[in-house]
């Protein structure tokens, strides 16, 4: 990744706003962020206890975009996460990253593409107790080509004064958002979030949902965000409804929400 990569993706934050409709300028670079076509995956294949967890998704997805992905456990959404990020192959069909075929890739290329271009945000933050904020950021920092430094993505979540504390001394909102620096430290061109605010209240989930509107905002991180919650699809460029392993609806927003307008 480029060394100017900040320099060329950076927005000015302190213009957007804070809370109302928000501008919907995402989506530019052309070329889709993720494509899939026919993509199916299935468990137990031609047992009775064949489950097909995505049966044939069809899919394009812009970059610079803020996707959410609805429907009930089991439908499929996570699935297609996983696949997208790198971390499980599909049975049948083809997903790309830009011009990147990744159901043609070997597990070795999986794991670089991983490396190079994906961040993960999961439901439980999955922090090192041992270490501080700082230093579990560090952990991503330490193998990434181009970091931002740690203190610098701490700051980009609002957490400057919560370097040196450890998971135990900071509250659940808190712990995601040290989790999302670490996810964004190494500058990832995409960002996956699988119920990224499904542990926490509505006070503290605002403020990890504003964390990610952020860092869209200021580099143009594509991210996707798996939720059962209804009301954060009013923040999202564009919302994905799963069904039984399919794709029933797509819908762009025409009127976002910021995240501090949201609740439940």
């Amino acid at each position: 990744m480029p060394m100017d990569y900040l320099g060329d993706r950076q927005r000015n934050l302190s213009a957007g706003p804070k809370t109302g409709a928000l501008t919907d300028d995402a989506g530019t670079s052309g070329l889709a962020a993720f494509r899939t076509e026919g993509l199916s995956k299935t468990y137990g294949a031609g047992g009775p206890n064949e489950v097909r967890a995505l049966d044939g998704v069809d899919l394009e997805l812009p970059s610079e975009e803020i996707v959410v992905l609805l429907g009930p456990s089991g439908s499929g959404k996570s699935t297609l996460l996983n696949i997208l990020g790198g971390l499980d192959h599909a049975t049948r069909g083809t997903a790309w990253f830009r011009d990147m075929e990744l159901t043609a890739m070997t597990d070795r290329q999986l794991t670089r593409y991983r490396r190079d271009h994906v961040g993960f945000v999961f439901q439980f933050y999955n922090l090192v107790a041992s270490l501080t904020a700082r230093e579990n950021v560090e952990l991503v920092t330490d193998i990434a080509a181009d970091p931002m430094p740690a203190a610098e993505a701490l700051s980009l979540v609002g957490l400057d004064a919560r370097l040196d504390h450890f998971p135990a001394q900071l509250s659940g909102g808190e712990q995601q958002r040290v989790a999302i620096a670490r996810a964004i430290a190494k500058r990832p061109e995409v960002l996956l979030c699988d119920e990224p605010t499904g542990a926490l209240d509505s006070r503290t989930g605002v403020a990890v949902l504003s964390a990610l509107e952020a860092v869209n905002a200021r580099f143009g991180t594509t991210i996707l965000v798996i939720t059962h919650n209804a009301d954060i699809e009013r923040m999202a460029h564009r919302v994905i409804r799963f069904q039984d392993g399919r794709v029933i609806d797509v819908s762009r927003n025409p009127d976002r929400v910021a995240a501090e307008g949201i609740r439940w």
